[in-house]
């Protein structure tokens, strides 16, 4: 089942009631209708068990603790942004697997040439996704299907790397052929960089509680990667599986900048657009599926992979 993804951009009062988060959305002017706050007030009631992630996108939202248990008792994501109105946190559930203990353990026990494994698939995946992307758009991607058929263990060639250099310069170079904000010209790929940068950190955050969600679900611990390690990163593991994802959310910004629309901010229309992100159709292991729900086959594998059921994980591709 799909869950829902929710977003609150304006002040509001979230609570719990009857196991449904109760919203409170009170309207800056008065009228006739006074409520208590002294200011007239839109309510409404959703279901706490279709809630897949919350994304609070304002100073002025309060949330109940109960509500808030609920939620991750449920196992949902619940995002909090900053002032930039960019994601800055993340709040997960702690337990979101009956046999919790028991995938702890297969996940921290795996060998160095299992993750080294893992990770050659992940990167050939992410690769393969890139090159099925450039290809919709007439570019040349033989030398990217090349080089996903060459990473090796631990892809100790750096081929993920000389991927992205050649997918990056030619992903937006329809859009962007002269850019006075690139070096050179062109568009190139940096988190603090110029637009569409923007809207590219804010669908891979959108992705990456996704996936911490997915991984909770599957019993696993987000923060022990297979690959990333930085001791400051909550979600290695989550910035390990989301790689073979991240061309969706390109897709969905390369297509706001070819319709023309104004991408140097994250207005309401483009928010909603990427906050889709979640339920995205993907094609995954010969099958149409939203995103969320191919996420979960995705985390679910990779467990079996560590208890070592499984041989490989299951990631989704990106071809027509």
């Amino acid at each position: 089942m799909i869950k829902r993804t929710l977003y609150f951009g304006n002040p509001a009062y979230l609570s719990l009631k009857n196991g449904q988060m109760a919203v409170r959305l009170p309207d800056v002017e008065k009228n006739e209708n006074i409520s208590e706050t002294g200011k007239e007030e839109t309510r409404s009631a959703i279901p706490v068990e279709d809630i897949g992630i919350v994304v609070m996108d304002n100073r002025q939202i309060t949330v109940t603790q109960g509500l808030i248990a609920a939620l991750l008792e449920n196992n949902a994501a619940l995002i909090a942004c900053d002032n930039t109105h960019l994601p800055a946190g993340l709040l997960l559930n702690l337990s979101g697997n009956h046999v919790q203990t028991e995938k702890f353990k297969a996940q921290i026990e795996a060998s160095l040439p299992l993750k080294k494994q893992l990770w050659q698939q992940t990167v050939q995946a992410k690769i393969r996704n890139q090159a099925a992307l450039l290809k919709r758009k007439n570019m040349e991607v033989e030398n990217m299907e090349r080089w996903a058929d060459d990473v090796q263990s631990g892809d100790i060639g750096n081929l993920e790397a000389r991927a992205a250099a050649y997918y990056w310069k030619n992903i937006f170079s329809h859009i962007f052929l002269l850019s006075d904000d690139a070096p050179g010209g062109g568009f190139f790929r940096d988190r603090n960089g110029p637009p569409p940068n923007n809207l590219l950190n804010y669908g891979y955050a959108i992705l990456r509680a996704t996936v911490a969600r997915g991984l909770v679900a599957s019993g696993l611990l987000p923060t022990l990667g297979i690959h990333h390690h930085n001791k400051y990163n909550a979600y290695c593991l989550a910035d390990d599986i989301m790689e073979p994802y991240r061309p969706f959310v390109d897709e969905i910004v390369l297509k706001i900048a070819e319709a023309g629309e104004n991408f140097y901010e994250l207005s309401k229309e483009i928010k909603t657009k990427l906050l889709n992100i979640p339920a995205l159709d993907i094609m995954i292991d010969g099958q149409s599926s939203p995103l969320m729900v191919g996420l979960q086959r995705t985390t679910a594998s990779l467990a079996g992979c560590f208890e070592g059921v499984n041989k490989k994980i299951i990631y989704p591709t990106n071809e027509e």
